[in-house]
């Protein structure tokens, strides 16, 4: 299982990630690159890059032979996917496996049954891991028969897609009423982003928070959790910022190994060998029920990297040629906090709708603590082909409040010229007193935050900042011109002063 040379099957910031850990261990770098990514700086970055399609990924980062053949061409014995794109494709896995490649991920099988989260729940139930109630989406059930299921589960509840992920053919659903169109609206969504239709309902956890547990596994049965993040803030089911540990957790190191030990236990439940997140909802009394299994890294693997000084990336090249784990859970500690917030180019004052343009600038803030992924450098082009996601900002700090207030210096010096971004939404986060004392939930963007609200306060600020400054003028101006009457012996400074004066001249 011994490889020299990978090739990275992504673009953008995970590219330039991936890349970047492979020059650690001393392999030999290939990419692939569109049309519309011909200048990208992951192209730039690699040994070797290799055009395989026009901009349109599914000509292009989807095509399994045109990957292949890049591979081959450059004598590449090991695939890495990155996230995203064909990154949880277990077709693809396979096709690397019939080929003699390397793919840097799970065995196919274990992406297959994590992959349709309808079987994923089926065996994590047979597992003995809590899961929320709901259909188990193993059979494929017809309109009439989701709509009966759903008086006996309650509402509100959610349609999910079994094949999906990101918030992709999903539905909230509150009354009965609404099941037709609700089920209707999902499975087209779903058709058209998953090419399957299938959907499963599943109860909706009310103030739930969003926390996922980060696994390490090796082909030898040795697994290992690194921890958990919070992911609640989101927005439409996409996640905005991250951070670990998570604020719910807090200090109760035992709900901490019980989070921990329900990730080991997924993992084992389907021989998981790689890097993997095992995501859970968790209501307010700490009741916590799996959601589904990701099977690949994660974008805000960053936060864990920081807190518990292992490098995820590394750790999966080795992993993929065949290493031990040389983790050991009883030595393994989360020190510190870290915050990710992913700097998008998309108006957070127009619906978060993508942005798209030259980047004229983008200077990237730095100084202790502070850690930026990018893809992308001054004079490139975010073009409207794929994620908008422009950057992901990490801030470390020894106390959640040390890592928040170095993430609000860095985005105040985060210059990004030639397109919008969502850096005024993080900003007023960042000032949302909820949030800094951890009051929030996976609903808190949606139904508890205004950006309106919060940016017409802070436009205000610079009115009463000039208000006061004017006050502390008029003041000083007073006490500057102000008379001093005698007191007894005392009098003024100026008096006392020619006192003396006259004295000296006896």
């Amino acid at each position: 299982m011994t490889f020299n040379k990978v090739l990275v099957a992504n673009r953008g910031e995970i590219a330039v990630r991936v890349l970047r850990a492979c020059r650690e261990l001393g392999l030999e770098t290939v990419t692939v690159f569109s049309e519309a990514d011909r200048r990208s700086l992951h192209v730039r970055y690699a040994d070797e890059a290799y055009l395989i399609g026009p901009a349109i990924s599914a000509d292009s980062y989807l095509r399994m032979d045109r990957l292949i053949e890049a591979a081959r061409r450059s004598g590449a014995e090991a695939i890495h996917p990155g996230y995203g794109f064909l990154s949880e494709n277990a077709d693809f896995a396979q096709l690397c496996a019939d080929e003699g490649l390397v793919f840097v991920g799970p065995p196919p099988d274990a992406i297959r049954r994590m992959g349709d989260k309808g079987i994923a729940r089926a065996t994590m139930k047979a597992a003995g891991v809590p899961v929320v109630p709901g259909t188990e989406g193993e059979v494929r059930l017809r309109d009439e028969e989701l709509i009966a299921a759903a008086a006996g589960i309650g509402f509100p509840l959610l349609i999910k897609a079994t094949a999906g992920g990101g918030g992709k053919g999903m539905r909230t659903v509150r009354t009965m009423e609404e099941m037709p169109a609700a089920i209707e609206s999902a499975r087209r969504e779903s058709k058209s982003a998953f090419g399957d239709d299938n959907v499963y309902l599943e109860k909706l956890i009310l103030n739930a928070r969003h926390i996922e547990v980060q696994v390490l596994a090796d082909q030898y049965g040795n697994v290992v959790h690194l921890g958990e993040r919070e992911c609640s803030i989101q927005r439409r089911h996409q996640k905005l910022i991250e951070e670990a540990p998570s604020v719910f957790v807090g200090p109760d190191e035992d709900f901490r190994q019980r989070l921990g030990e329900v990730g080991v236990l997924a993992a084992r439940a389907v021989d998981y060998v790689n890097a993997g997140t095992v995501e859970c909802l968790v209501d307010a009394d700490k009741n916590f029920y799996f959601l589904e299994m990701n099977t690949r890294l994660q974008v805000e693997h960053p936060v864990t990297e920081l807190v518990t000084g292992v490098d995820i990336v590394v750790q999966q090249l080795q992993l993929a040629r065949g290493e031990k784990l040389a983790i050991e859970q009883s030595r393994m500690e989360m020190r510190g906090w870290a915050v990710e917030c992913r700097i998008n180019a998309e108006d957070p004052f127009n619906q978060f709708f993508p942005s798209t343009g030259h980047l004229a600038q983008h200077d990237v803030p730095t100084g202790p603590g502070v850690r930026v992924d990018t893809g992308v450098a001054s004079g490139a082009e975010i073009s409207p082909y794929y994620d908008p996601l422009i950057a992901k900002l990490i801030c470390y700090g020894v106390t959640r409040r040390q890592a928040l207030r170095r993430m609000r210096r860095a985005l105040a010096e985060y210059r990004v010229v030639g397109v919008t971004t969502n850096i005024p939404f993080h900003q007023n986060i960042l000032q949302d007193d909820r949030f800094n004392a951890g009051y929030f939930d996976t609903r808190f963007v949606e139904e508890q935050f205004s950006l309106e609200q919060a940016a017409s306060s802070v436009e205000r600020l610079p009115e009463v900042a000039a208000i006061l400054a004017a006050l502390v003028a008029q003041d000083r101006t007073r006490r500057s011109t102000r008379i001093e009457r005698d007191c007894g012996e005392g009098g003024s400074a100026w008096k006392r002063s020619v006192r003396w004066k006259d004295l000296g001249r006896q």
